[in-house]
């Protein structure tokens, strides 16, 4: 991966020094810093590539630079860490637009991923927005159980749901939702036998992006798992990705059978998405008169 801004704000001197070592290992350029007065103050915010901030006990620990941010319309992405005690901070954060969050202790191999992760999705807005509240698209994949295919499907999805103003690609964790289904379809539902199917169908307007992924295999009962609305289970192997996509996405659904799930992302009042909402048919006649 080429070299990228990284900020980190981290109230732990050993945590910090931890994260920053790991990153600069892998050959990017990392600030760090234990004063989130100070990070919130900054005035080169915007030219991160990536911030990864810590959740605390106090009442807006941890998201005051995601709502900095969104105060500034700043692009870029945030990961939250934290401890099982923080919680309920990590669903308000996802509901703020954090792209992902790192469970603490940190384990290498997972920051290493979801740092990967977020940076790879970081995408360009579209210039020319009038003729978005006119589409609607409908996109379906049938692919193998091969998990070297998703990054692809992830990255062609999430550029339409991007183009579209459903999400801003800075401030949005759909990825972690489709990213989470699609590795839920092949190895829990299929197994990873290379034989048995997932068909993935997208939906796209600028109202709203439903998904459908469906595997082959057995099913399970959501009722088994869990609960994925008690955010105690982040912390939980068995279950995480279900309660991942449900504290993302507006609406989920599965089937009796438990091997199609359906996800609906709507726009979260974003200025991209204000713009295509106010861009209807009478205001552009209008406009071209």
């Amino acid at each position: 991966m080429d070299k990228r801004r990284i900020l980190i704000v981290d109230g732990n001197p050993e945590l910090l020094t931890l994260l920053q070592g790991v990153l600069c290992e892998l050959g990017h350029d990392v600030v760090a810093t234990g004063n989130r007065d100070e990070a919130v103050g900054r005035e080169d915010l915007e030219d991160f590539d990536l911030i990864i901030s810590d959740l605390t006990d106090e009442a807006e620990g941890g998201v005051q630079i995601l709502s900095e941010l969104q105060r500034k319309r700043l692009l870029v992405p945030i990961v939250v860490s934290s401890e099982e005690a923080h919680q309920h901070g990590i669903v308000k954060a996802f509901k703020l637009g954090a792209a992902n969050f790192l469970r603490r202790p940190y384990d290498e191999d997972e920051l290493r991923t979801i740092v990967e992760k977020t940076l790879g999705y970081k995408l360009r807005f579209v210039d020319d927005l009038k003729v978005l509240p006119f589409v609607h698209e409908k996109i379906e994949f049938e692919l193998p159980s091969d998990l070297s295919l998703m990054n692809g499907v992830l990255h062609y999805l999430q550029e339409r749901v991007v183009q579209l103003g459903v999400i801003r690609p800075d401030r949005s964790n759909l990825f972690v939702a489709l990213d989470e289904a699609f590795v839920n379809a092949v190895k829990h539902g299929n197994k990873n036998d290379p034989q048995k199917l997932v068909r993935i169908t997208a939906e796209l307007s600028a109202k709203e992006a439903r998904f459908t992924i469906e595997d082959e295999g057995d099913g399970f009962d959501i009722n088994e798992i869990p609960n994925p609305l008690d955010p105690a289970n982040l912390f939980k192997t068995s279950g995480r990705g279900v309660l991942l996509i449900y504290n993302i996405m507006d609406e989920v659904r599965y089937n009796e059978r438990g091997n199609r799930l359906t996800m609906i992302k709507r726009p979260e009042g974003s200025f991209e998405s204000d713009l295509i909402n106010a861009l209807k048919p009478d205001d552009i006649s209008a406009t071209n008169s």
